[in-house]
């Protein structure tokens, strides 16, 4: 199997699945305590995962601790979709058809390890899911022409150097190792005129398909994995024992792949090289922490993700080799072009994700955790695709920690109401348009930190 995958590489034919987490296909979920807090998690005292959250607050260990998170997302969704050149019953197009994304939940595990290695210098890695996604539609409906499942597992190997530069400044640097596996199915609707449709491509004179939504069709796999490399840096201010801010800056991340593309159809199938490239987002965090008390204090952050750099999704298939039922449609002595691309346009709009959280200590070892956060939609109708349908979104979480010299546990669970988007069939769907709505996701997610 070939390697190399761009992390949404294959997309381009196969936009569908549902998006994991945050706004776009972000993933905000890297500690219990952080889902607590709704992601405002910048500053906390102690806490491994703010290698994670805020790489420069790592100077808050005293000595090294380990941590393990696992947090568990279901999504769930539902879509209407309107099929093209219909007549009309009561007022909707007749053939409507109404469904839902399958409860496909997903876990994202994370690790940290942070040492101090100096008076004044930290070390820190740590394993962290930035980007993924998760999803299942049913098979051969009108939305599995966009796809009829979907995953991609993201992972990020983060090592980091933090500092401490005097009593109010400490400052962090890191690589950031971003490994990505996707797996991507959809069907493909043979046009009625298959035959003209192959002849014209092989002869480089397109000819436009005459779909029949109930003929056969051609189930479309992509598989591949891809690494690529990426950079942050981070800088947190202490204006006095209540008063914090920081900043934290993860660079974009640049992935191409080759990946495995087979076709099956008829109980016959085929085989072509997909590639393509993506740039994920660079985004700037920027958070403030306020302690009321020795018992009560509250963050506030705001994430701006620079979506725009996520403009195209084009890809190229190579070394087709068609299954022996369209095959058998070509003109005797007709050779298939060397390469195919298949243009995809997004248009993402940047965006901001804002969040608050409080932390209130019950007593010496039990803590409160609560936190709602703001996503604001990127995706435009224009650029909208089932890969990733969805509007604003809002997060309720509530957790609750357990904390002595040695050892940490955390345990959240969070409520995201996700807002509905309008979703324009292309002309290898047989919907007009789609409408994604009563769609949310459950999380929950539990810690462990040892501290040596």
């Amino acid at each position: 199997m070939k390697k190399s995958l761009l992390i949404l590489g294959a997309a381009a034919l196969l936009a569908a699945p549902q998006v994991v987490d945050a706004e776009g296909f972000a993933v905000n979920e890297w500690s219990a305590e952080g889902v607590a807090m709704g992601g405002a998690r910048m500053f906390a005292e102690g806490d491994a995962a703010n290698l994670a959250y805020n790489p420069a607050s790592i100077t808050k260990i005293e000595n090294k601790a380990n941590k393990i998170v696992a947090t568990y997302i279901s999504p769930h969704g539902e879509y209407t979709a309107f099929p093209k050149d219909t007549t009309t019953n009561g007022g909707l197009p007749a053939g409507v058809e109404e469904g839902k994304n399958r409860v496909h939940p997903a876990w994202i595990p994370g690790q940290y390890y942070v040492k101090r290695i100096s008076d004044n210098e930290w070390f820190g890695i740590g394993t962290v899911t930035r980007f993924g996604l998760v999803s299942q539609f049913p098979n051969n409906s009108m939305v599995s022409t966009n796809s009829s499942s979907a995953k991609m597992a993201g992972m990020s190997m983060i090592p980091t150097y933090a500092r401490k530069l005097d009593d109010k400044w400490s400052v962090a640097v890191g690589a950031e190792i971003n490994y990505v596996g996707l797996q991507l199915d959809k069907d493909l609707v043979l046009p009625k005129n298959m035959k003209n449709v192959l002849g014209g491509m092989a002869a480089g004179k397109p000819v436009a398909p005459e779909f029949d939504l109930q003929g056969p069709r051609v189930n479309m796999q992509i598989e591949g994995d891809s690494y690529a490399l990426g950079w942050n840096a981070a800088a947190n201010y202490k204006f006095d024992e209540k008063n914090e801010m920081g900043i934290v800056y993860r660079s974009k991340i640049e992935h191409s792949m080759n990946a495995n593309t087979r076709f099956k159809t008829m109980g016959m199938r085929g085989t072509a090289d997909g590639y393509g490239t993506v740039t994920l987002p660079d985004s700037l965090a920027i958070g403030y922490s306020h302690k009321f008390d020795d018992k009560t204090r509250v963050e506030l952050n705001g994430t701006y993700t620079k979506w725009s750099s996520y403009d195209r999704l084009d890809m190229t298939f190579s070394n087709i080799t068609l299954p022996g039922a369209l095959a058998g449609m070509l003109p005797p002595g007709t050779k298939l072009p060397d390469s195919v691309t298949v243009p995809s346009y997004k248009g993402w709009d940047n965006g901001w994700r804002c969040a608050i959280g409080v932390e209130h200590k019950l007593s010496d070892k039990y803590s409160l955790l609560a936190g709602y956060a703001y996503d604001e939609a990127s995706i435009s109708t224009e650029g909208a695709d089932f890969m990733v349908p969805t509007g604003d979104r809002i997060t309720y979480s509530l957790g609750g920690q357990y904390h002595d010299e040695k050892v940490t546990v955390a345990l959240a669970a969070a409520y995201m109401k996700v807002g509905e988007l309008t979703i324009p069939g292309t002309s290898l769907d047989p919907f007009d348009h789609a409408h994604s709505h009563d769609s949310y996701t459950k999380i929950y997610s539990i810690s462990y930190q040892y501290n040596f």
